[in-house]
């Protein structure tokens, strides 16, 4: 019997009302005459609140217990839908990332997936159970639980699907494919039906939000069919690429040369010459870059160009660094026109045009 594996998003299962439609699915595919096994995302908003209630009591909240904090939605959702599942007849048990074998570095918040050890999967989808697995989460060879970082649950699915040798992973979210532009902005936008690895991976890392990049990475070193598409659309069928978006390693050229745009707020772009110290900068701060890249400077000699999140740490550090340098000559000025300047003029130009340089 084939191994599929379905990852549902937060949106997906925001409420009882969606959670119960989501194992309906769960079931007809199982029915369908395959071995299920369910990824799940934190119900709705439950990370951002977390993270909320985690803020009012401390300004900068340690690390490994953010990640014992944000990890619990994610056993909420797993917990409720396997309750669901066997509401409906299905047999149907819950696993957290450590006990589904998610074996992680050690670095929280931000873990990358170093191994899966799917051993007490496999003995549950052998007693002919669907295996309800809470996304985002691992445990660290210190035995030490830990979180993924946004998306990290699309990166679980590929690699839990990876590691059983699925048929395909199909992610589930309130958008039906990947699209030529977010269709929220561009009322024209197309959805694509067929992307490569890379393709997908490049869009996901300039700021589509459909597809996780790790995810997208995890797929392409095992060659692991990724379906993206809408909860609400029916099961894949003969040709997935009807109602959804397949991505796969020779997927068919679109025409043209650009396959799809990417737009992302609150970034800025951090560029100097010095690589060694900008990347020690970045470790420092155990800082992910969005994306990295080698540019030629002014100057001609090689560079680095980083994007990072406005909201990082270290964007705020260097943005009052900036801040310092540019107005400190200033300071005979009224204060409250300087302060009027950095918050709002000078911020709207750190998001869009600023260039920092090291």
């Amino acid at each position: 019997m084939s191994i599929v594996v379905q990852k549902y998003g937060g949106s997906s299962v925001a409420d009882a009302g969606k959670l119960q439609k989501v194992a309906e699915r769960i079931v007809k595919t199982k029915e369908g005459g395959h071995d299920v096994v369910v990824v799940v995302s934190a119900m709705g908003d439950t990370t951002d609140n977390l993270l909320g209630l985690a803020k009012q009591v401390s300004a900068n909240p340690d690390r490994r217990e953010l990640d014992m904090l944000l990890s619990a939605g994610e056993r909420i959702s797993m917990a409720l839908l396997s309750m669901a599942i066997r509401e409906l007849g299905g047999d149907a048990i819950s696993f957290t990332g450590s006990q589904s074998g998610i074996i992680t570095n050690d670095r929280h918040v931000d873990a990358r997936i170093i191994e899966v050890r799917p051993f007490r999967v496999q003995d549950e989808l052998a007693r002919g159970r669907v295996v309800v697995v809470a996304g985002y989460q691992g445990v660290s060879y210190r035995r030490e639980i830990t979180t993924l970082g946004r998306g990290g649950s699309d990166t679980t699915a590929v690699a839990m699907a990876a590691a059983l040798g699925a048929e395909w992973c199909e992610i589930c979210s309130d958008v039906d494919g990947v699209y030529t532009a977010d269709p929220r902005i561009v009322t024209s936008a197309r959805r694509i039906p067929c992307l490569s690895y890379e393709e997908t991976q490049e869009l996901a890392e300039s700021g589509a939000k459909v597809l996780n990049a790790q995810a997208v990475e995890f797929a392409k070193e095992r060659e692991i069919a990724i379906y993206a598409r809408a909860t609400a659309s029916p099961l894949p069928g003969a040709d997935p690429t009807v109602d959804g978006t397949v991505v796969r390693r020779f997927a068919p050229r679109v025409p043209g040369s650009v396959v799809g745009v990417a737009s992302e707020r609150e970034v800025v772009m951090i560029q100097s010459p010095e690589i060694d110290r900008l990347l020690g900068v970045m470790d420092n701060f155990k800082t992910p870059g969005k994306q990295v890249h080698i540019t030629k400077m002014n100057s001609g000699q090689n560079g680095l160009t980083m994007i990072l999140s406005k909201k990082m740490r270290i964007v705020r550090k260097l943005l009052m660094k900036q801040i310092l340098r540019i107005y400190l000559p200033l300071l005979a000025l009224p204060l409250y026109f300087v302060l009027y300047h950095v918050l709002i003029v000078r911020d709207d130009r750190v998001t869009f045009t600023n260039r920092w340089h090291l």
